[in-house]
């Protein structure tokens, strides 16, 4: 898998407690913080919603943007997340579902190939 640097911010509601983190893995990271595998701030105060990212060429250009960010105002804050996403919306699903998306078209695609396997249950896709 290519490493794509990328700057986040992650919310705990609409205009609750935000979180800014850096990674190379952003479905991964993002992942990791929902299902409060890393230990600390996001876990403490249920910040899991990913409200904003950025996508960077290189990863010192990212971590660069993830400290200006961190000393920027509230406000400002809030002006950046609300210019693409005035509602707040996880973010999460519009970045995992293409792959589950491909993934039940790869199982419904072998099932229709393979039409041994239709006579049992748990080779049907879904």
């Amino acid at each position: 898998m290519e490493k794509q640097p990328c700057v986040y911010i992650l919310a705990s509601r609409p205009s609750g407690t935000l979180y800014i983190g850096v990674t190379s893995n952003l479905i991964g990271r993002v992942y990791q913080h929902r299902q409060n595998l890393i230990p600390g701030f996001t876990q403490r105060y249920n910040v899991h919603n990913l409200i904003w990212y950025e996508v960077h060429e290189q990863m010192e250009s990212a971590i660069l943007r993830e400290k200006q960010l961190k000393n920027w105002s509230r406000t400002a804050k809030k002006r950046l997340i609300e210019t693409n996403n005035p509602l707040w919306q996880d973010l999460w699903l519009g970045l995992t579902l293409p792959s589950l998306a491909s993934r039940q078209l790869l199982h419904a695609l072998l099932y229709l190939l393979h039409p041994c396997s239709r006579g049992s249950r748990q080779s049907m896709p879904g």
